[in-house]
């Protein structure tokens, strides 16, 4: 039994992994189309918390998000979730919108490394040598970026450092993964409204000029956010956390594939060098965490 539980765990991780890995497809469509990366955040953020309410019906877990409402420290600490998980939303949409997939990328493989840092600044864990040489080679790929490439790889930074804070701020304060999400996109909703709204009035509302395509994207927006992370959580809870952290890996690898055999991003040699340093950490890194878990076995 504990076997197969494994593998359907390992099943559930790779799914999760592979769906968020490809997102810069399913985003595409809307690149053909006017609606700015605001407008999609806010129609994703009211799907999403359409979604998830329809979910939280079915699963019965609605007693959950009703006593948070009751609750001002919780609604404090999930309003800050979900400015920072919106945060990472708009500059992840803005990033495939403006043609920066590769930057994007770039970001999810130095989220682990960013969360090995805040563990050792925040939970004052200690640092083996193999997670400080990978963290060496990070912050040396990232000035390498920044200095000799010339250009500050705020759109990877920004993913990095807003998912890492919003990873720890619910570590500390913990919730069932769909009563999370829905009461950060419930706490999202009245802006979301408000902003579609006032673009309407203002006559700048992008909706009706849309495709048949672009109009189904938008609207399975909800399901294509809430899914892959009920995914995540199965997965999270039947599989260590090395097998997790090597899996996480899927992600960013597919989306840098995807921006730049399917999307046709342009991959320089300056770029090229500093994402080396990178990947060389991030193999250090996994390297480590498979050793790891063969001595605790």
């Amino acid at each position: 039994m504990a076997s197969n539980a494994k593998l359907k765990g390992w099943h559930y991780a790779f799914l999760c992994y592979f769906t968020w890995g490809t997102f810069p497809i399913y985003w595409y469509p809307l690149n053909q189309s006017a609606m700015p990366a605001e407008q999609i955040l806010a129609q994703r953020i009211v799907w999403s918390a359409v979604f998830a309410l329809l979910l939280l019906v079915i699963f019965r877990q609605g007693r959950t998000v009703l006593n948070a409402f009751r609750k001002p420290r919780i609604i404090g600490i999930f309003s800050l979730t979900a400015f920072l998980i919106a945060l990472n939303w708009l500059i992840y949409l803005w990033a495939i919108t403006n043609h920066h997939v590769l930057d994007a990328s770039l970001g999810y493989f130095i989220n682990p490394l960013f969360n090995v840092f805040l563990g050792w600044l925040v939970f004052k864990e200690r640092l083996n040598k193999a997670q400080l040489t990978a963290l060496c080679l990070t912050i040396a790929g990232i000035l390498w970026l920044a200095i000799p490439a010339g250009q500050i790889p705020w759109v990877a930074l920004s993913l990095a450092g807003s998912f890492s804070l919003y990873a720890l701020i619910r570590k500390l304060a913990p919730m069932e993964p769909l009563a999370g999400l829905t009461l950060e996109t419930l706490l999202l909703f009245p802006f979301a409204l408000a902003y579609l709204i006032f673009c309407a009035a203002q006559g700048n509302l992008v909706f009706g000029d849309l495709t048949g395509l672009q109009l189904a994207v938008l609207l399975g927006s909800g399901i294509a956010t809430t899914i892959p992370l009920l995914w995540f959580a199965i997965g999270a809870r039947q599989i260590s956390m090395s097998l997790l952290g090597m899996l996480q890996y899927i992600s960013p690898s597919l989306q840098f594939l995807c921006g730049w055999l399917v999307l046709g991003e342009q991959l320089s040699m300056g770029r090229l060098i500093g994402y080396t340093f990178v990947w060389a950490s991030v193999i250090i890194f996994l390297t480590a965490m498979r050793q790891k878990a063969k001595q605790s076995k």
